[in-house]
């Protein structure tokens, strides 16, 4: 199958990674943090200010993709403090309100100056 890369300019992106790849129906989006593309800030400090930033960052490559957050299968949460838990299901929660996606959360790794949250998505899409 052929590989297909997704760029945008509407996410944060790294000579490190692809933003997202397409394989046949299946879109994966690398891990998107809370940083706003335009100004290369974060959009704030709180866990919930990050979370939406970084979920609109992961539905900017599937757009550019060619699909939507309707497609997405499955959703890996990264969280820099478990404490923060709560308040990252009440911004994921406002976006993946009906029939959400499967979901892992699990904790950040490597430790990032003011990252709270790092968001991956797998998606499908009809041919």
């Amino acid at each position: 199958m052929t590989r297909q890369i997704i760029a945008t300019g509407d996410a944060p992106s790294s000579v490190l990674y692809s933003q997202g790849v397409r394989v046949g129906s299946t879109i994966h989006v690398s891990g998107m943090v809370g940083v706003d593309p335009k100004t290369g800030e974060l959009a704030g400090a709180s866990i919930q200010e990050q979370t939406r930033q970084a979920l609109r960052n992961c539905e900017s490559i599937l757009v550019a993709g060619g699909c939507s957050l309707d497609d997405v299968a499955l959703v890996t949460v990264l969280l820099a403090h478990p404490a923060d838990f709560a308040g990252m299901n009440e911004a994921y929660a406002a976006v993946f309100h009906d029939d959400p996606p499967a979901r892992a959360v699990a904790r950040l790794g490597p430790e990032l100056p003011g990252i709270l949250v790092s968001i991956m998505m797998t998606a499908h899409v009809d041919d």
